[in-house]
């Protein structure tokens, strides 16, 4: 484990130089890409040098305990006492970070959340969705884009698309994918009765285009007028772009911008993750496997979270995990909700691991 730290801790500074140098400093592109390793290793380096520092303290309390003055043996004992504790947890929590992660943790996405069963109330939930996450991000520091939205007349959002960019994005919300279900009075309710209604979350790595190992040869691309909201502009230009990956016929399209450059970075990225689950899922076939991730699956289908107002109460399903907090949750205090559900998918990995 000391050779594993000190390797990372040498990668973090090798980084560190690499951003001084005018070459990356002035390519904004390598520079975020380096910024993000370096800043995903920061606490691995701080939690080595801590662990570092309890052992230096170890040693030299066990070498006061070789001293024949009783009361310098009592000192040293009192140290030990506290140190050895500090040792195992720090031990443990290095663990955790050292275990590997997904490449794919530190892209950014495109999160989309769209209005399910339950009309205007539905769409009404979306907006309370936005707000929250919004809030969410903006504590995360993250930047957001909106790339599309489709306001519904009584309030809220049928749906709205963002970009989200900044560090270890994909990381935290890849467990976001799902129905989300929510059990309140609407407002439009005369007689106080609880209505059920749902969104659904959607949330898709950004990947670089060098990292997207199809061939452009199997690719069939069409592009289309769009319809829909967004006045003159989508029935005059053929905004509208899908890919269709001729060897397994999966497709994918975007309509969500104006721009079709815009539009065709989306339906290749939605291609892409298409592609991906599909070889995902053959391969966890082929080996029968017995674990089923109840994490970060993506599937809309599934009810992953339900926000009962009446009792104040969030339920995130896959994990059991209860709050009677959800007047907090829904201003954007979700750190501990995504915080156990991160605990469960390392404790998942150390499973396997193991």
């Amino acid at each position: 484990m000391i050779d594993k730290l000190q390797a990372i801790k040498e990668r973090y500074h090798y980084l560190l130089e690499r951003m001084s140098d005018p070459e990356v400093s002035s390519n904004q592109k390598e520079f975020i890409k380096i910024g993000k390793e370096y800043k995903s290793l920061e606490p691995v380096v701080q939690k080595g040098d801590e662990y570092q520092n309890v052992m230096a303290n170890i040693e030299n309390a066990k070498e006061m305990q070789k001293d024949s003055d009783p009361e310098m043996k009592e000192m040293a004992k009192m140290e030990l006492d506290e140190l050895i504790p500090q040792r195992d947890a720090l031990l443990e929590e290095i663990k955790i970070l050292l275990i590997p992660k997904d490449p794919e943790d530190s892209m950014d996405v495109i999160f989309e959340i769209r209005s399910g069963a339950g009309g205007d109330e539905a769409s009404i939930f979306v907006g309370d969705l936005f707000k929250m996450y919004s809030k969410y991000f903006e504590n995360q520091g993250w930047k957001i884009e909106v790339i599309d939205e489709s306001e519904n007349s009584v309030g809220g959002y049928n749906k709205i698309v963002l970009e989200v960019n900044g560090t270890d994005v994909y990381g935290k919300l890849k467990f976001e994918s799902g129905a989300h279900r929510v059990q309140r009075v609407p407002k439009t309710e005369s007689q106080g009765r609880v209505h059920t209604s749902a969104a659904t979350v959607a949330v898709i790595p950004q990947y670089e285009e060098e990292d997207i190992d199809i061939n452009k040869a199997d690719l069939r691309t069409d592009t289309f007028r769009a319809s829909g909201a967004g006045g003159q502009h989508v029935n005059k230009t053929e905004s509208g772009v899908r890919f269709t990956h001729i060897p397994t016929g999966i497709s994918a399209e975007s309509t969500e911008s104006r721009s079709q450059i815009k539009n065709r970075g989306i339906a290749m990225q939605r291609l892409y993750q298409k592609i991906k689950e599909v070889t995902r899922a053959k391969i966890e076939q082929e080996q029968k496997s017995q674990r089923q991730s109840l994490v970060g699956s993506g599937d809309r289908s599934d009810k992953i979270r339900t926000y009962n107002y009446p009792q104040n109460r969030l339920t995130d399903h896959r994990i059991n995990l209860t709050l009677y907090s959800l007047d907090k949750v829904i201003q954007g205090q979700i750190d501990e909700i995504i915080d156990a559900l991160v605990v469960f998918e390392n404790a998942e990995k150390m499973k396997v691991g193991s």
